[in-house]
């Protein structure tokens, strides 16, 4: 146990001296500040890195990840982060990012009482519920479980879009987009559910339209005659 704790510092060594020899003012550049322009949010799961997945380096991607990429209203983690990331950093797109194969949603498909995770798995079990009939018609219990992945992205999506600091950068600046992928961890790939943001916005504002302030109407107007 101590040998691979040891190996984590050892790794960071090796990691140090090799960016340096490539450039050695890559921690000084690194330090200075961060300005991505995406805020991905994805799973917990460890077999499933953003950085490495999407090619990106340091500085790059403003990252957050929970079980099952759930965006919970009540959850102060995720709101944050996103907060943050439109807020101060600007960052131009928002992904939400699932992955097949996840236990987060198997263990919502799962008809068992799971302790503290209830509460958490709810929110899949919700999308199941408004998804029900598409998910019952499939035969192959593992293509219910990959679609239900693919829906709960979906879903999250909007629960992104339905934020007040999305909705009224958006107005303000035409950004941050949303998007909605899969990753299929048997080939490698990345999958864009293709989430039409646009029109996600348009249908939910008649109930979750946050946008209609004298406030941001104000900051609208006057970024207007800039």
């Amino acid at each position: 146990m101590k040998k691979s704790y040891d190996a984590i510092f050892e790794n960071n060594k090796k990691w140090v001296e090799s960016q340096v020899a490539n450039n050695s003012d890559f921690f000084k550049n690194l330090s200075a500040t961060q300005t991505p322009d995406f805020l991905y949010i994805g799973c917990s799961d460890s077999r499933v890195s953003a950085e490495e997945m999407m090619g990106m380096k340091p500085g790059e991607l403003f990252v957050h990840r929970n079980i099952a990429n759930v965006v919970n209203a009540l959850d102060m983690s995720s709101t944050a982060v996103i907060q943050y990331a439109v807020e101060h950093l600007k960052v131009k797109h928002i992904i939400v990012c699932g992955h097949y194969g996840c236990g987060g949603v198997k263990a919502a498909m799962t008809p068992q009482d799971l302790g503290l995770l209830n509460p958490w798995l709810r929110n899949i079990r919700d999308v199941y519920r408004l998804h029900q009939q598409e998910l019952d018609a499939f035969d192959d219990e593992q293509k219910r479980y990959d679609r239900l992945v693919e829906l709960n992205v979906q879903e999250q999506c909007i629960n992104v879009i339905k934020m007040a600091v999305v909705q009224e950068q958006y107005l303000l600046d035409e950004y941050p987009v949303v998007h909605g992928w899969v990753f299929d961890m048997r080939t490698g790939t990345i999958i864009d559910l293709e989430i039409d943001f646009e029109k996600t916005l348009k249908d939910i504002q008649k109930i979750y339209n946050l946008t209609d302030s004298d406030w941001v109407m104000s900051r609208k107007k006057n970024k207007n005659l800039i």
